[in-house]
């Protein structure tokens, strides 16, 4: 999920636009620029100059917001995943992944506990998560989630059904 970040108040025609869109909003004021009257749960400010880490941080409540506002909870039934008003049917294995992706959604999890979740009696090849991962994650970009490597630590699973388009 993205946040998109506005120039206040030279974009106000695109903020509207993603106001209208739903669309999660950080608009970055200069200095001495007084913040805009109205703002709505999906929107935020910051002035400039900010610390890239404060961006980061405002841009992350944001997207919690835009969860919660949008009402995004992934519920997994047995094996029927639902996102809203989408659904996919899983396997008993991908069930399995989603659930422990589910229960830390937004945290990352290590390939041991994905491992150990997936084949709870051990499985021998290396690379038989990888492969259940690549159709697992083609069934989940079906109802809006994403699954993400990170680099030597595990994987993430967040939304992604809204802020996907280039804004």
């Amino acid at each position: 999920m993205k946040v998109a970040h506005i120039r206040w108040p030279h974009e106000k025609a695109r903020r509207e636009r993603l106001r209208r869109q739903r669309w999660p909003r950080l608009l970055l004021l200069d200095e001495g620029t007084p913040p805009p009257n109205e703002v709505d749960e999906l929107e935020d400010w910051i002035r400039l100059p900010a610390d890239d880490v404060d961006v980061s941080a405002r841009s992350e409540q944001l997207i919690v917001r835009c969860r919660r506002h949008l009402g995004i909870t992934p519920a997994l039934d047995g094996g029927v995943l639902r996102v809203g008003t989408e659904w996919v049917s899983l396997s008993p294995l991908e069930a399995r992944l989603t659930a422990i992706l589910l229960d830390r959604m937004g945290a990352v999890i290590s390939r041991d506990a994905l491992v150990r979740a997936g084949w709870p009696a051990g499985t021998n090849a290396r690379n038989t998560l990888d492969v259940h991962l690549v159709r697992l994650r083609r069934r989940l970009a079906a109802v809006g989630l994403s699954i993400h490597t990170v680099r030597s630590r595990g994987y993430l699973l967040e939304v992604s059904a809204f802020c996907e388009q280039e804004v």
